[in-house]
């Protein structure tokens, strides 16, 4: 609540100046009139009412802000749909990593994104729902891709080198012909995996769940890491081969 001060009239002009030197004369006029200019707005009530509605104007600010804070987050999310659909078929990033990363950490589900072909290099989407989503030949290595849901995506031919995909949802996923070199699978579900070609050297596969992975003919498995038990004979009776690269 404002407090106003009910000013009290100036002194008298020659009271205001006695003991003053002449040279300071032009000074003490100047305070003495804008002492009783002072005055006199100090008491005029619409002033006051002014200031009320200053501070009013200032809250009703406030509340339009959070009122429409809904509406500015879904303007947000479509901007940021817009930039991804928008790139479809392009190659580089053109804004899709942001973009992504922005609709995920706003919990916005991106099922069936189609992100094919992108450089997406260092995408962080920790949790993300990529259901169906479409990231065939995308160059996503050294992404966080940590429990993420990729049950029937499309990553065909993806660059996914060491990439953080443990505990990701993996069921039905097409890995073909994927670079996945010292990347960290470590208790994600491969059910129903297509691991055809795909180069799978330096995984890290502890405690993943791979019993149930529809194809790894020809698939590289040279140097896994905590391989659960059984895996690699299982693999190589799949036709997965076992071939050191050039610098191993």
């Amino acid at each position: 609540m404002l407090v106003r001060e009910l000013r009290q009239p100036p002194l008298q002009w020659s009271t205001f100046t006695a003991n003053s030197s002449m040279w300071l004369m032009p000074f003490h006029a100047l305070e003495w009139s804008l002492q009783w200019a002072a005055y006199y707005l100090s008491r005029w009530a619409l002033l006051e009412v002014l200031e009320y509605l200053s501070v009013l104007s200032v809250l009703f600010a406030v509340i339009f802000y959070f009122a429409e804070s809904g509406d500015r987050k879904k303007q947000k999310h479509y901007q940021a749909w817009q930039v991804i659909n928008t790139a479809q078929g392009k190659g580089g990033s053109g804004g899709r990593i942001e973009a992504l990363q922005e609709l995920n950490l706003d919990h916005v589900p991106l099922v069936g994104v189609n992100a094919a072909g992108a450089f997406l290099q260092g995408v962080q989407l920790r949790g993300a729902n990529l259901l169906r989503s479409n990231l065939e030949a995308a160059d996503m290595r050294d992404s966080n891709l940590e429990a993420c849901d990729l049950e029937y995506a499309n990553l065909r031919s993806a660059n996914l080198r060491q990439s953080n995909l443990r505990n990701a949802k993996l069921e039905s996923v097409e890995l073909q012909g994927a670079d996945l070199v010292n990347a960290d699978l470590s208790g994600a579900d491969l059910s129903g995996a297509n691991l055809e070609d795909a180069d799978l050297r330096n995984v890290n596969l502890q405690g993943a769940q791979w019993k149930n992975i529809k194809a790894i003919d020809k698939a590289n498995i040279h140097g896994v890491r905590n391989a659960p038990e059984g895996f690699v004979e299982w693999a190589l009776q799949q036709k997965a081969v076992s071939v050191p690269g050039e610098n191993e």
